[in-house]
């Protein structure tokens, strides 16, 4: 084979490559959508106690079920009390990715899978989001339910994001 030849192939190669990640990012939900990116962010914030990230991509109705119901205030309180001890704490800011969702009308039904340090790591915790356009650009959690082990029958997404959910809350 001549070096024209494998320079050729080179080439087709590395363009293959190139539209492949090109493919991947454009066809890849949570890098593509606000609302995919809210969702994450929030459980991401609120599962390493960052409260103000996490508070603010709140809908004003779920801010006020923050307020009233969660201990001090703190949208982690309410998110830490949801899982076992045993499975401690979020591993980390970005142990937290999107896994699937529902166009819901405008708003869109979401399941987070997030890994824990303790014995949910693999089958990890399925969570709900449901998130809402408030104004143009600005997506915000309006419900949230699920803080499950994966593995139990009721963690899927259609189940989460009934009203008779482990966890439901609805912010209204």
């Amino acid at each position: 084979m001549s070096n024209k030849q494998i320079a050729i192939i080179l080439g087709v190669f590395v363009v293959l490559i190139g539209a492949l990640i090109a493919l991947t990012a454009v066809l890849t939900p949570e890098n593509t959508k606000p609302a995919f990116n809210a969702a994450v962010d929030f459980i991401n914030a609120a599962g390493t106690y960052d409260e103000q990230t996490a508070f603010a991509l709140l809908s004003p109705g779920m801010q006020n079920y923050v307020r009233e119901n969660c201990p001090d205030g703190r949208v982690s309180a309410c998110i830490a009390a949801y899982t076992p001890p045993e499975w401690g704490e979020l591993l980390k800011y970005g142990s937290a990715v999107y896994r699937r969702s529902i166009r819901d009308g405008n708003a869109w039904d979401i399941q987070i899978l997030a890994t824990y340090e303790e014995g949910q790591g693999f089958a990890g915790v399925c969570i709900y989001h449901r998130v809402e356009e408030v104004t143009p650009g600005d997506w915000r959690i309006t419900a949230w339910s699920g803080f499950i082990s994966c593995d139990d029958p009721h963690a899927g997404l259609q189940a989460l994001r009934q009203p008779d959910a482990p966890n439901y809350v609805r912010g209204e």
